[in-house]
């Protein structure tokens, strides 16, 4: 009898043991089961249509892009645009510019250099060419929802902002440029700075006048600004620069192998080629190039150097 008193208590045990660990009202922990997260939303990329303010007609140039949200996300009603000079993920730092209804199938995002300026609080001629923006976007659901770079996550670069795989859109940076005219190109020109040349010989050629020559529509000569014409050094080939027409945009390739000057014994007796970029802004008369300088074999790379000039 006591034998079967034990066995019936220790079966008991194990019962209650059982029910005790057994989940009750479904699970119990919210994360357990995807069906339990809540739906978000992101816009999709579908084509971007341009990222350059033309500054020689900055309040109607436009900078947009077209997008749709992914559809198996929540819908969505609105899209708030802000911008920030530069980059910043500081919302403090963003400046709303309007808001966007959403429209299927695609709905296009686009702000004009005077949207832009008003958000900023500033001329549109403070918009000036080299200037760079990022757009923010803030999709707002239909239910109330808002999302943004700042609350959606990017697991170490392979998430929804960064990862290539979804190709979403949380902001676009946008670029003021200045397109190159030769015709206004070729002229006189006061320089500005010139870290080359003090460098190379002693002399500084800060606020001397000096010539600049169009090539064609999209070349530019330099020869008559380096080497400095008072320094002695001479011209061996022409100092040519390559000009993007749209954005103003400036290169002297690296692989032209091509010696600009020579520098007498005074100098150090050698010829100097140069490689680099910058930009060529005929809208506003300004040339700012940094140029890598290599003093021929002897001397080698020099390093980085500077010079800005202004039309007069």
């Amino acid at each position: 009898m006591k034998k079967t008193l034990i066995s019936i208590a220790t079966i008991l045990i194990v019962v209650l043991l059982i029910n005790a660990c057994k989940k009750t009202g479904g699970n119990i922990n919210p994360l357990s089961s995807v069906t339990n997260n809540g739906v978000g939303s992101y816009l999709v990329l579908d084509k971007t249509d341009n990222l350059n303010l033309d500054y020689s007609q900055i309040n109607t140039s436009t900078v947009g892009v077209e997008v749709h949200y992914y559809q198996s996300g929540e819908a969505v009603d609105h899209v708030i645009l802000f911008v920030t000079p530069g980059s910043s993920l500081d919302t403090n730092d963003w400046h709303q510019v309007k808001s966007i209804p959403y429209t299927a199938p695609t709905t296009t995002l686009s702000v004009t250099g005077a949207e832009l300026a008003t958000a900023l609080g500033v001329d549109p001629t403070a918009l000036n060419p080299g200037n760079s923006y990022t757009i923010y976007t803030r999709i707002v659901t239909k239910s109330g929802k808002a999302y943004d770079v700042n609350n959606t996550g990017d697991n170490s670069g392979s998430g929804l902002i960064s990862g290539l795989a979804y190709n979403s859109l949380f902001f676009f940076k946008t670029f003021v440029v200045c397109p190159y005219d030769a015709s206004t190109a070729t002229g006189k020109y006061t320089v500005v700075q010139d870290t080359w040349t003090p460098y190379a010989t002693g002399v500084d050629p800060t606020g001397s006048t000096v010539t600049v020559t169009a090539l064609s529509n999209d070349t530019l000569d330099l020869s008559g600004v380096w080497p400095d014409a008072t320094s002695g050094a001479t011209v061996v080939h022409h100092l040519v620069v390559i000009v993007d027409a749209a954005t103003g945009v400036a290169t002297v390739p690296g692989n032209s192998g091509i010696d600009f000057a020579y520098y007498p014994p005074a100098y150090g007796d050698f010829t100097a080629t140069a490689s680099g970029s910058g930009y060529i802004f005929s809208c506003t008369g300004a040339i700012v190039l940094t140029l890598d300088v290599i003093a021929g074999p002897v001397y080698g790379d020099q390093g980085n150097f500077t010079l800005a000039l202004q039309k007069q």
